[in-house]
């Protein structure tokens, strides 16, 4: 467990640090970074922890060596990487960067601190792969199916004065009511770039039912100088998501995943709360459709590829592809895809091979147990014997189920999570 510490903190502390290895520096520092930092440590890798403040599980795991606050790239983003470059400057050893939510990410590609490695692509490519405009466009250049979806005029930058996505021109916009007329209600909205549209309105997806819902939400995302789409409400079968889990080389061949989302909470649109390896033809198609994206995008590095199953059309459609670590990321790792530890190794020149995928389960029970406890007609998809292992603690030694958070052996983060879910400390995260 680290100790959380002030910027200057953690800067004095890593000036007193040695290393036998390059570092790695995981932000944030909760679910998704916990996950990365106790996939690092299947090599030993020193891991550094930074986030706004301390209330993220990642800090309080017995993997993490040090952590400490930064300037969040949202408030300051010039800040960040100053402080970024200022830790830097106290290894020796050129630490690798790993972002868990976009807007690390994007603070990383877009500032280029000195002094760290980042293991994946340059601004522009990350930028064609997570605007949606963009991403849809060479979706339908490459055949991949993807949602209906319409670029709301009201929206467009030539009317807001916001800024212009990479598809540019390439993409027609039309009246928020036209786009209801070619749709239909209920549709759903959708920012081109997710994380300015989530923390303005705290999710990032938006149900409409009708043409007063329409109005209001383009209205609110005109005044943020928001680009939004609407899209057609996919008929999804739930359960069946799946999405291509990857680490891509800028040379060589793909370390690749795919899981089935096979529970989410809520129910819908929430985040996954179990999920199961994925084979058979429909994984398969999921795969080639994924890698052709971000083949044809030039993206290299860790992403999540996120498919719908849609029940009229019979066929996995596109609709998002995550361009770093996400929640459910161990699971790669547990089934024999150490993605985190691929990325790394390439940064630093070391070897790394993928073992035989094998099946495997993962589960975040915090959202798991609470929508066992809701309203909403579900039953458990977990068997007897699963929940006496993660019981027992049992689960740790198994190959086929891992967790979110908790596990025995690292008992600080699942209590750190307590605090948050369940006392006075709040932490967002959308992951």
């Amino acid at each position: 467990m680290a100790t959380f510490r002030s910027f200057e903190g953690l800067r004095d502390a890593l000036a007193d640090a040695e290393f036998d290895r390059p570092p790695a520096i995981v932000c944030n520092a909760h679910v998704t970074g916990l996950s990365v930092a106790r996939a690092l440590k299947a090599r030993d890798v020193p891991v550094i922890a930074i986030d706004r403040n301390e209330k993220g599980v990642a800090p309080y795991s017995e993997t993490v060596d040090f952590a400490g606050r930064v300037t969040y790239p949202l408030d300051d983003e010039e800040g960040f990487r100053e402080d970024v470059e200022a830790l830097a400057a106290e290894l020796d050893h050129e630490p690798v960067a790993f972002g868990c939510m976009d807007e690390w990410v994007h603070a990383f590609s877009r500032t280029e601190p000195e002094g760290v490695a980042l293991p994946f692509a340059e601004r522009a490519t990350i930028d064609r792969v997570l605007d949606k405009e963009s991403l849809y466009t060479v979706a339908e250049e490459l055949d991949v199916p993807y949602p209906e979806t319409y670029r709301i005029a009201e929206t467009d930058p030539d009317e807001t004065g916001g800024e212009e996505g990479p598809a540019g021109e390439n993409r027609e916009s039309v009246p928020a009511a036209e786009a209801a007329e070619r749709l239909g209600f209920p549709l759903v909205i959708k920012p081109a770039l997710k994380r300015k549209f989530s923390e303005a309105v705290g999710t990032n997806v938006i149900e409409v039912a009708d043409e007063a819902e329409l109005d209001d939400v383009v209205a609110n995302a005109a005044d943020e100088d928001i680009r939004v789409m609407a899209q057609e409400k996919v008929p999804a079968v739930q359960g069946e998501d799946c999405s291509l889990a990857s680490y891509v080389p800028e040379s060589g061949d793909a370390v690749s995943f795919v899981g089935n989302a096979r529970v989410r909470y809520p129910l819908g649109y929430g985040t996954s709360c179990v999920v199961r390896r994925a084979t058979g033809e429909s994984a398969r198609e999921v795969e080639e459709n994924a890698l052709a994206v971000l083949d044809e995008t030039d993206y290299y590095g860790i992403s999540e590829a996120e498919f719908l199953y849609d029940g009229d059309r019979e066929e996995y459609v596109l609709i998002d592809v995550n361009t770093r670590p996400w929640k459910w990321i161990s699971l790669p790792v547990q089934a024999g895809a150490n993605l985190p530890l691929a990325a790394y190794s390439d940064a630093v020149g070391e070897s790394y091979e993928a073992d035989e995928i094998r099946d495997a389960s993962w589960v975040y029970l915090a959202d798991y147990m609470q929508l066992l406890g809701s309203d909403d007609a579900f039953a458990d998809v977990l068997s007897g014997d699963d929940w006496l292992s993660l019981l027992s603690g049992d689960f740790e030694a198994s190959a086929d189920l891992t967790t979110g958070v908790y596990r025995p052996s690292d008992p600080g983060p699942a209590y750190q999570l307590l605090s948050t879910e369940f006392g006075t400390q709040e932490y967002y995260c959308s992951c």
